[in-house]
C-alpha cells in the first residue's frame, strides 16, 4: 500500500514587491524570444509595456497575445499556439490573472506536444515532451495558477469546464509581485480573495492533503482571514497586498498537491454555463458545502474557527467549527458577495440545467476530494440551496425572525 505523497511546486519562485523586474533575467535564461500571454485590462495599465521593458533590456525579443478577454477557452488557447508558432517563440510569459495563466500552461503543453487540449483531460493523452518554458506573473491574489499543475479551459462546443491536471502544466517560474495587484478593483479584490481562501479550506478538507499542504494551507487561511477586508476596504494598503499575495501563493502549492473538492467540482459548471467568475461561484457555494460537510471534517473546520479569532476558548470542537461557518458566512457578506439569484441568474434556466452541472460536477472528479463524498443528486440539492441561500450567520438571521 502507497504511504507517500507528492508536492510539486515551480522550479523557480521570485517573491516579493518589485519582484516583477526578474522577469528579465529569468527569461533570458530560458530562451531568445517570448509570447506574453495577457489581456486589455493589462495592456491599458501599461503593465505589457513594463514586461517588454525588462524582456528587452536582457536581449529578450517579444510578442504579444492579448486575446484573453474572459475565462479561458479552448478558442484562446488556438489563438495563442498560432501565435507562438508563427512568430517562432521559444518562451512564454504569462502576466494577469489566472485566465492568462490557464491560457498560457496550456500553450506551454501543446507548443513541444500536439493534439486538442481537451484530449488532456482526465490523462487520457499524457505530455510526453518538455513543456515550453513558462514564467507566470499574477496581477491578483487569488488564482494562484502560478503555483499549480492544473489548468481550466472551456470547450467551446459545449460550455464544459475541461480541468487538465498533469506536471507538465506547472510554470517553471513563479513570479509573484504584490505591487501588480494593487490597480485591481475591489470586486476582483474580494471574488479572488475568497477564491485563495476556498483553495486553502478545500486543501485542508481534502481526503488528498497530507502534512506538508496542511502546514501551507494553515498559513494560507491565517494571512487571507486577516487581511482580506484591509485589502478590499484599501486597494493600497501594501501590507494586505502582500499578506494577500502570499497566501495565495501558499493556497495554489497547498490545492495542487492536495485537490480541491466539491466547493471547485460544483463551481466549474456555474462559469461555464452562467460565465460567472470562478472565485464568485466559489464564494457563493462555500458556506452551504461548509455546511453540508460539517460532521466529516469537525476537527478541521474548528481549526478554522480559532484562526477566525485567533483564540482557543471553545467549549468544543463542534462550537468552533458552527462559528468557522458562521464567520465565512459574514465574510462573503462584508465583500458583497451574491447569491445565484441575486447576480441574476435565471432560475428556470438554471433548474434546466441542474442535472448537467452535477453531472459535469461528478466528473471533474473533484467532488471524490471532499470529506463527504455527495450523490449526484445531493449535489442537485446543494445547488438548490445555493441559489437563494442568505449569507447573513445564524444568529443574525434568528435575531431578525
Amino acid at each position: 500500500m502507497e504511504n507517500y505523497s507528492f508536492f510539486r511546486a515551480p522550479g523557480t519562485i521570485v517573491y516579493g514587491g518589485n519582484s516583477f523586474e526578474r522577469v528579465g533575467p529569468e527569461a533570458a535564461l530560458r530562451g531568445k524570444k517570448a509570447l506574453i500571454i495577457s489581456d486589455s485590462i493589462m495592456q491599458g495599465l501599461g503593465n505589457i509595456d513594463s514586461c517588454k521593458k525588462y524582456l528587452q533590456k536582457e536581449g529578450i525579443e517579444t510578442t504579444v497575445y492579448v486575446g484573453v478577454n474572459s475565462e479561458p477557452t479552448d478558442k484562446h488557447v488556438s489563438g495563442a499556439l498560432e501565435k507562438y508558432h508563427n512568430e517562432s517563440c521559444d518562451l512564454i510569459i504569462s502576466l494577469g490573472g489566472g485566465s492568462c495563466i490557464d491560457t498560457a500552461k496550456a500553450v506551454s503543453v501543446l507548443a513541444s506536444n500536439s493534439g486538442y487540449i481537451g484530449e488532456y483531460m482526465g490523462g487520457k493523452k499524457k505530455a510526453s515532451a518538455m513543456p515550453v518554458p513558462h514564467i507566470a506573473i499574477p496581477t491578483t491574489a487569488g488564482t494562484g495558477s502560478e503555483a499549480t499543475d492544473v489548468t481550466v479551459i472551456i470547450n467551446s462546443q459545449n460550455d464544459e469546464k475541461m480541468m487538465i491536471k498533469q506536471p507538465a502544466f506547472m510554470p517553471e517560474v513563479a513570479i509573484v509581485d504584490s505591487l501588480l495587484s494593487v490597480s485591481s478593483p475591489k470586486a476582483v479584490t474580494a471574488a479572488t480573495g475568497v477564491d485563495a481562501l476556498t483553495h486553502a479550506i478545500e486543501a485542508y478538507l481534502s481526503r488528498k492533503s497530507h502534512p506538508l499542504t496542511d502546514t501551507l494551507a494553515l498559513s494560507a487561511m491565517k494571512l487571507i482571514v486577516q487581511n482580506i477586508r484591509r485589502a478590499y476596504n484599501n486597494g493600497n494598503d501594501l501590507q494586505a497586498r502582500e499578506a494577500m499575495s502570499l497566501g495565495s501563493l501558499e493556497a495554489g502549492m497547498a490545492f495542487t498537491n492536495a485537490s480541491v473538492a466539491l466547493v471547485h467540482g460544483m463551481s466549474r459548471p456555474i462559469g461555464a454555463l452562467f460565465h460567472v467568475p470562478h472565485g464568485i461561484s466559489n464564494a457563493m457555494l462555500l458556506p452551504a458545502v461548509l455546511e453540508f460537510n460539517k460532521e466529516n471534517c469537525m476537527t478541521q473546520l474548528a481549526d478554522l474557527g480559532r484562526i477566525f479569532t485567533g483564540e482557543t476558548e471553545f467549549s468544543s470542537d463542534q462550537e468552533a467549527a458552527s462559528f468557522a461557518i458562521d464567520e465565512v458566512k459574514k465574510l462573503c457578506s462584508d465583500l458583497n458577495i451574491p447569491n445565484l439569484k441575486n447576480y441574476g441568474i435565471d432560475h428556470e434556466k438554471f433548474e434546466s440545467l441542474l442535472e448537467k452541472m452535477s453531472s459535469d460536477a461528478l466528473k471533474s472528479g473533484s467532488p471524490a476530494n471532499n470529506p463527504r463524498v455527495p450523490t449526484q443528486q445531493e449535489i442537485v440539492s446543494l445547488y438548490r440551496v445555493c441559489y437563494n441561500y442568505s449569507f447573513l450567520p445564524q444568529a443574525s438571521q434568528a435575531n431578525m425572525q
